[in-house]
């Protein structure tokens, strides 16, 4: 607990240094903690320390996860990949959807969230270094898919996220966020509602929010190295 605590009090200490450095005020930048193969019990413990929102990657273990802390006031974003099977579940269950890339993802998220709840906050997965092993919608692609999500109703399209290849040299960090930042500028244009950047993870934070990031998925700076006895990992924070 000691630890777990220790250790968020040092990554909220990043984000309050990055943002001094980039000019910003760290209440612009959001700390989602990605709890991903965790325990119910170490978010629990995260919460204590004032941490509200999660991010998970894998459905089953994320539903397990929210009946578990059901008791607590979480706010819930799914970051993974979506398949078109699980698109019910995440509609019903969660708050956020960071990794939506394509209409007909987007559409079924629509049709199935309930209607007592909120609008389901979505950020549109832009594949913003071109790799064939990352999902994501191709940058050409964005304006019209952003055009079609942002009139789907119960949906409420917020912005992008993006997973872009690791980098360990900070300028070249920079520049690759600051095509994401130029992306979701290009679409403000047509759509100014939207105002979230999801991006920056333990490695590339500070330049992640010297570029704009409202949103940094942080999880092995949070939990420590993480282990995945059974699955594959996926690097989205």
């Amino acid at each position: 607990m000691i630890m777990l605590a220790d250790k968020y009090d040092s990554v909220r200490r990043q984000i309050v240094e990055a943002c001094e450095n980039a000019g910003r005020a760290p209440e612009e930048v959001q700390l989602l903690a990605v709890s991903k193969t965790r325990t119910a019990d170490e978010v629990r413990q995260l919460h204590t320390c004032g941490q509200v929102a999660f991010g998970e990657n894998y459905l089953q273990e994320a539903l397990d996860k929210i009946e578990a802390l059901a008791d607590l006031e979480l706010c819930w974003h799914f970051i993974g990949p979506i398949q078109s099977n699980k698109t019910r579940a995440i509609a019903e269950h969660f708050d956020w959807v960071h990794s939506v890339d394509r209409l007909k993802i987007a559409r079924r998220l629509s049709e199935q969230r309930p209607a007592d709840k909120a609008a389901l906050n979505i950020c549109l997965q832009v594949n913003i270094s071109g790799e064939d092993s990352k999902s994501g919608c191709a940058p050409a692609e964005l304006p019209a898919l952003a055009r079609q999500v942002a009139a789907l109703p119960g949906l409420a399209l917020r912005g992008l996220m993006a997973i872009p290849e690791p980098e360990t040299d900070p300028d070249r960090q920079r520049a690759t966020f600051a095509r994401v930042r130029g992306q979701l500028e290009a679409l403000q244009a047509e759509l100014p509602q939207l105002d979230t950047l999801s991006m920056g993870m333990s490695g590339d934070l500070a330049a992640a929010i010297a570029e704009g990031a409202t949103i940094v998925r942080i999880g092995t700076a949070l939990f420590g190295p993480r282990h995945y006895p059974n699955t594959s990992p996926n690097s989205q924070a």
